[in-house]
């Protein structure tokens, strides 16, 4: 056929990949079963109203949500595949786990989002909600947590940090409409970097907005040169330049020194307090922030929460393959040989807890040939022996 049958922005994931997706997996896993945290899963549909009634996503990001019409006689709900994890595992808490603070808790599972052209659809995600817990000491562990996966899997990269808390403040103090704000910020969401030129006239004192935020710096010091900017036009971004100084401070004690962003802004309308982004090189590779205000949002109490999600595709691209396991053992038959025998040597060396490949390749490390006369064994490249009995070759291949 000249055209795949896969439906458009969706991929195939073939065994030497799916075997990094696992090395991901199983790297994500060993830390957040580390620092505490217990593995959930939601579903893959939800209600449209719970990423609407709280205007939890930009409009930009709603535009892209698949939504449908569960039918149920004559009454009907709007549902999606879910496009974001974050507030499910919001609802999730809410529902079930609302007793239990800090609740922690990953996930590994996928999100749908609409994209033009062929650009994937479907995004598979590893990620870490922290509700309940003190809000600057989560926003400094899920980094760390972030870091300690990447560098597990041998990836360099940058950490970059920022809040919406300031572009919020230049916004409001500005006196924009809400409909005003929204368009603004969804124009700097698409890397228009004049989108706050308009906006000059309207602080007084202000230094040039855009320059000024697009700028990146190191660290605390960076955050005062930013304060000392801002401060006077627009007071309100003490606050949240308060909570980026002192996350600094706490990363930089433990030799972490984040670039501060400032207009390191996502398609997430949640968040209410340090965010962050890791890039390696210029790949974005994940990033995640605080949301404090989410849970109360869907209808449960007020409480402090954080979290992250690393994103697998682009990460699948930085990682290498492994090397092929040469620990398993190839058994094949000759023409004589029964493939009964093969399946019953088979079942031996698994139950001894031995990697097996019934008619894998007999340039294999250690490889059995069945024949009508016996087994014939060979160990990384030694005479072949020929043995009688299944016990015997079994001992011979595994060494006791």
């Amino acid at each position: 056929m000249s055209s795949s049958m896969r439906s458009r922005g969706m991929r195939d994931i073939l065994p030497p990949e799916m075997a990094r997706f696992r090395r991901i997996e199983d790297a994500f896993r060993a830390v957040c079963l580390g620092w505490g945290y217990r593995e959930v899963r939601t579903p893959t549909i939800e209600h449209l109203y719970l990423f609407t009634a709280a205007g939890t996503l930009s409009p930009q990001m709603l535009d892209g949500v698949y939504s449908f019409l569960d039918w149920d006689g004559w009454s009907g709900e709007r549902v999606v595949l879910r496009p974001d994890s974050t507030i499910p595992a919001a609802r999730l808490y809410a529902e079930n786990l609302a007793p239990e603070t800090p609740a922690k808790l990953f996930y590994v599972q996928n999100v749908f989002r609409f994209q033009a052209g062929d650009d994937t659809r479907e995004d598979w995600q590893c990620g870490v909600e922290l509700i309940g817990a003190t809000a600057r000491l989560g926003d400094v562990e899920l980094i760390v947590m972030a870091g300690e996966v990447l560098e597990r899997l041998g990836v360099k990269t940058q950490l970059k940090l920022s809040d919406p808390g300031i572009l919020r403040a230049i916004l409001e103090q500005a006196g924009l409409s809400h409909a005003d704000r929204i368009a603004v910020y969804d124009r700097i969401l698409s890397g228009d970097s004049g989108a706050l030129d308009g906006l000059q006239e309207r602080l007084t004192g202000a230094p040039p907005l855009g320059e000024t935020l697009s700028m990146e710096g190191a660290g605390a010091a960076y955050v005062s040169n930013l304060r000392s900017l801002l401060a006077t036009a627009v007071p309100a971004v003490e606050a949240p330049l308060d909570e980026l100084a002192a996350v600094c401070e706490m990363l930089g004690a433990i030799g972490i020194e984040p670039l501060v962003a400032p207009l390191l802004v996502r398609d997430f309308e949640y968040y209410t307090g340090p965010a962050f982004q890791l890039f390696a090189g210029d790949t974005r590779v994940g990033g995640g922030g605080r949301y404090d205000a989410l849970v109360s949002q869907i209808g449960g109490e007020n409480v402090p929460a954080s979290g992250f999600a690393l994103d697998m595709e682009p990460l699948l691209a930085l990682i290498g393959d492994e090397a092929h396991d040469e620990a398993s053992i190839s058994i094949r038959c000759d023409s004589g040989g029964r493939p009964s025998d093969a399946f019953a040597l088979a079942v031996a060396l698994r139950r001894k807890d031995f990697a097996v490949e019934v008619d894998g390749p007999a340039e294999r490390g250690r490889h059995i040939t069945v024949s009508g006369d016996g087994f014939l064994v060979a160990v990384n490249g030694s005479k072949p022996q020929r043995l009688a009995s299944i016990d015997e070759a079994v001992r011979a291949v595994t060494g006791g």
